[in-house]
């Protein structure tokens, strides 16, 4: 019997930890306190009316995760909010930069 590595090493795409839906999972998150939606708004340069309409697009995923990454008190806060490892979030970003 051959076993699969994939969990092992991250790269499965198990529902509720790809990275577009630890992105949007992230995102609901930023959403959630007004001073980092509006730092997430301004330095993207997107509307709230932009976000809600293209919140689906892989580059609005690494908009957000990018935002995280610039500042690590954020994405750490993130991660243990989703309960996700931190290096499960520089995967995400990684995943998606690619």
């Amino acid at each position: 019997m051959t076993q699969d590595n994939s969990i092992a090493d991250g790269s499965a795409n198990d529902t509720g930890n790809d990275s577009g839906t630890i992105a949007l999972q992230a995102l609901v998150w930023v959403l959630q306190d007004g001073p980092r939606t509006d730092r997430l708004l301004g330095l993207t340069g997107l509307t709230g009316d932009q976000l809600r309409q293209r919140i689906m697009e892989p580059a609005i995923h690494l908009a957000v995760l990018d935002y995280l990454m610039g500042y690590e008190p954020d994405l750490i806060a993130c991660a243990q909010a989703l309960d996700l490892p931190l290096t499960r979030m520089v995967q995400a970003h990684t995943s998606l930069s690619s």
